[in-house]
């Protein structure tokens, strides 16, 4: 976010701040010791910023423009084209969980890291080097399009929405494909290194995500993302207790922790790299 200006703290920004929201002008105010700090997330929105403060100062009446109405499939069609990765990775999650309710198993063993399959009553499962070696490359990543009932697949795709808008609205669908494949992959390896053969989720690419967008706010304010603290805590909060054995007590067993700690790595690993560029430069 872009620091505007310094308000003191005696004077009420009520009016200001819904005229702001009313113009569509990403923006956040900060208490400080000596005032009122608004940021912009937008600098393309400067001049509208400017305009709307030197009529707040002057007192006069800050108007919200007429809102045009756009159809949904307008509103639609914008999101997709803004969005693409992220809608295709949503879509997929959703496709894949509805072949998993007419196919079953067959959908499984298809998308499992290794093939999966039962002999003689007894699971039998294959070997990652040899499904490579014969070409089932898809396998390193097609598990986390898996999801194994509607609370693990709705929120794995919540926090997928909440977060990979914002890598893809400030840093492009280029950065958001590679988070998504590289903390699919390390994730899944993870994982599997763990002797784990039967998981899935989306889960340790919102763990890349998290990671991406919280060092990416910390490290460079001015790039516009923002997540809250309490959030931050509450997930890292969440992955720890999954490790623990009170989770299994409670009912949250066979959590794909590796992936999730695999996915979180990948996520600060590229938060790290990208948030240093600018400074280097």
């Amino acid at each position: 976010m872009y620091r505007v200006t310094l308000i003191p703290n005696d004077i009420d920004t009520r009016e200001l701040r819904k005229a702001l929201w009313a113009h569509r002008i990403g923006h956040r105010f900060t208490a400080e010791a000596d005032g009122q700090v608004l940021w912009l997330v937008d600098p393309s929105q400067q001049q509208a910023l400017n305009e709307l403060m030197t009529r707040w100062q002057r007192g006069e009446a800050l108007t919200p423009p007429p809102r045009r109405r756009m159809d949904r499939g307008a509103q639609w069609r914008v999101v997709a084209r803004d969005l693409p990765v992220t809608i295709a990775t949503l879509a997929l999650c959703l496709v894949v969980f509805g072949a998993m309710a007419v196919w079953g198993d067959l959908v499984l063993a298809s998308l499992a890291i290794v093939p999966i399959a039962v002999s003689q009553g007894a699971l039998a499962v294959g070997d990652l080097g040899d499904s490579i070696a014969s070409g089932q490359v898809w396998r390193l990543l097609s598990p986390i399009f898996l999801h194994f009932g509607w609370m693990h697949l709705v929120f794995n795709l919540m926090w997928l929405w909440y977060f990979g808008r914002q890598v893809e609205q400030r840093h492009g669908s280029l950065r958001m494909f590679m988070l998504v494949v590289a903390a699919g992959l390390g994730g899944n390896l993870a994982q599997y290194a763990a002797g784990t053969v039967l998981f899935g989720g989306m889960s340790g690419v919102d763990f890349a995500l998290l990671g991406y967008v919280w060092l990416m706010s910390r490290r460079s304010p001015a790039s516009g993302f923002f997540v809250p603290q309490m959030l931050v805590v509450f997930m890292l909060g969440w992955m720890v207790f999954t490790m623990t054995d009170l989770a299994g007590l409670v009912g949250f067993g066979n959590v794909a922790n590796e992936a999730h700690l695999g996915g979180l790595v990948v996520g600060l690993a590229f938060g790290w790299y990208y948030s240093r560029k600018p400074r280097l430069r």
